[in-house]
């Protein structure tokens, strides 16, 4: 079947780029499946997910995927002696109203894809494959095998140059050769495991779905699939879709931004911020919407330590009448881009009551597709601002001046300079786990000599629960803990980093953050004391002022000054602890129709939801 991208001839070459690199796994996701030639060539190797937005491509994928050979049709065969095959093709219709590929694609509906002989078959056999289904004389398999092969028959009769964003004005002569369905081929072996075959928006499939290798196969150019095959998605789907236009393209289809000049670089960002895959291939070309140079870019952000291979194939170019970037002379290659996913969060070492680091992946899902700029406007840790990919900026924020203090010497101090100097501070006070008498030495020359943030840092590590708490003269009075520096704290030191290459630290009030500063394309990142619940802030306080009804209600002020501006925000926080209702969120939120994502709920003898209110989809 000829099919925009098809990848057929480039089988070898995957294969070659994942044996290079000892690329391991036993899941494999075709993201971008088409006709899924590539999911059939491993399909022996690894468990295989498909995916395509087209139905057309799910209902070939199904038949490739399911299927280690082609189907018997044990049934259908011993009641009619033949296979399903030979029956139709010996099969004899007449038109009807309920016709609709002879209504809509031949001269009858003025337009001329097929013959009205063709459409008629076309049409006949549609509508039997669909009542040997309901009479269960073909199982599933079998079903999606039959559709398949009735789908991929109509291009060898089709009146077209190859796809159905036009048809020509003159019979050409495959067009009048009768149609006969013809079994469809598939890679017979053994299948590796049971494969899942989805029909989604690829961008919105992977914040579901994880494994170890994902391949990436993307419309290049500004031709649109569901307008190059909507006759054969009308064929898979048979809906009675309305139609439009001389091509009579369905009115109701998804276009894909990834064939948008304008939005396929943030459709790139968004797929590689949420993809949950080891291993990523990205199968490119040198004539592509996106340069190349701007592709590895995006994706070294996004890969273990920036480590980006690219692979290059010279392949024959396929022309369209949408075709664009086209090489000027210049050969077209097709690359894989080979990288690393860097799945790992880097979790602040310093321990802060209300950290998330533990929402992150549900909290990241809910992100736009595009993050100019990321703004933790109360950033405690830092553990959210600190994972987040943005493509221009991340901005801390925090009221609390000896929480700044402890995370500016946590982000800006090399690392093996700190690790010693923390490790020198506990050896010149002997500081040990529970060890009272050393730990108030410690407290007792912060307070009283030297307040500075790698004190307050050690101090807060043998602290009781890690509380950072002062009384009302600005001393540090929290006991001591259980608790002692590890080997991991160590780590968490030296892993720390801001994936972001740029970034600022401010020491300052939410409030004073200047919001129309900011590119359009800011998130702004909101995390205060839940209002409900008793956190300890300092004594339940944050930044050193109480948190209340007013502190919650000038929140709330502030995000709608951030709504208005035209500016997007998240806000985490409690709908429910226990028995309470926060009712001033709850109001607000369905006043202003904001929306609400649960990622969290926590605790037994005192249960409470955690959520994630959105000013946007």
């Amino acid at each position: 079947m000829r099919y925009l991208g098809n990848k057929s001839k480039l089988l070898e070459f995957i294969d070659n780029v994942i044996k290079k690199y000892d690329i391991q796994g036993d899941t494999f996701a075709d993201l971008f499946a088409g006709t899924g030639v590539v999911g059939d060539y491993f399909k022996d190797r690894f468990k295989i997910i498909s995916n395509d937005y087209m139905y057309f491509s799910k209902v070939i994928n199904k038949a490739k995927l399911l299927n280690d050979k082609i189907p018997m049709f044990k049934k259908f065969v011993e009641k009619y002696e033949v296979s399903p095959f030979e029956w139709l093709n010996q099969r004899v219709y007449k038109p009807k109203d309920n016709f609709f590929v002879y209504h809509n694609y031949t001269p009858v509906g003025n337009r001329m894809y097929l013959t009205e002989e063709n459409a008629i078959k076309i049409d006949g056999f549609r509508l039997d494959i669909e009542q040997m289904y309901k009479t269960e004389i073909i199982n599933d398999k079998e079903y999606f095998y039959l559709l398949a092969s009735l789908i991929a028959s109509i291009p060898r009769v089709s009146n077209t140059s190859g796809t159905y964003q036009a048809f020509f004005k003159f019979w050409e002569p495959r067009s009048l050769k009768e149609f006969e369905i013809i079994p469809l081929e598939i890679n017979e072996c053994d299948l590796y495991s049971e494969n899942i075959v989805y029909s989604y928006n690829t961008n919105e499939l992977v914040r579901e779905i994880s494994g170890d290798i994902a391949y990436i196969d993307p419309p290049y150019t500004i031709t649109q699939y569901a307008n190059s095959y909507h006759l054969l998605e009308t064929v898979a789907r048979y809906d009675y879709p309305e139609l439009f236009g001389k091509t009579g393209r369905r009115v109701k289809r998804e276009l894909s931004n990834y064939s948008n000049k304008q939005r396929a670089l943030f459709e790139f960002e968004d797929l590689f911020r949420q993809i949950q895959f080891k291993h990523v291939l990205v199968s490119y070309s040198n004539q592509s919407i996106i340069p190349i140079e701007e592709l590895i870019g995006l994706a070294k952000l996004f890969a273990v330590d920036g480590e980006v291979h690219v692979e290059t194939n010279e392949y024959r170019e396929y022309s369209t009448n949408n075709s664009s970037h086209k090489g000027k002379g210049k050969k077209l290659k097709e690359i894989i881009l080979y990288f690393e996913k860097d799945l790992s969060i880097n979790k602040s070492p310093l321990n802060y009551s209300g950290s998330k680091d533990a929402l992150l992946p549900i909290i990241f899902k809910e992100l736009p597709k595009h993050v100019d700029t990321f703004v933790d406007a109360m950033g405690g840790a830092f553990n959210v601002g600190a994972n987040v990919v943005a493509m221009n900026e991340v901005v801390y924020n925090e009221y609390n001046p000896y929480v700044f203090g402890i995370v500016e010497m946590l982000v800006e101090t090399e690392k093996n300079i700190l690790t010693s100097s923390i490790e020198n501070v506990i050896n010149e006070f002997a500081l040990t786990k529970k060890g009272k008498e050393q730990y108030l030495n410690l407290r007792s020359h912060y307070n009283e000599k030297d307040k500075s943030s790698l004190n307050l840092f050690v101090l807060q590590v043998y602290a009781f629960q890690n509380i950072i708490r002062f009384n009302n003269s600005q001393k540090m009075n929290t006991p001591v803990g259980n608790n002692e520096y590890s080997d991991g704290i160590r780590e968490r030191i030296n892993r720390f980093r801001i994936r972001t290459p740029n970034y600022r630290l401010i020491n300052g009030k939410f409030e004073d953050l200047p919001i129309e500063d900011y590119p359009k394309d800011t998130v702004f990142y909101f995390d205060p004391p839940y209002f409900i619940t008793k956190a300890e802030y300092n004594d339940g306080k944050r930044g050193l002022d109480g948190w209340d009804s007013n502190s919650e209600t000038e929140l709330l002020e502030f995000l709608l000054k951030i709504h208005k501006a035209g500016y997007k925000f998240m806000l985490s926080n409690v709908l429910y602890h226990g028995e309470k209702r926060h009712n001033l969120l709850i109001k607000w939120i369905n006043t202003h129709d904001f929306k609400v994502v649960e990622i969290g709920k926590t605790g037994i003898k005192y249960p409470r939801i955690e959520v994630l209110v959105k000013n946007y989809d």
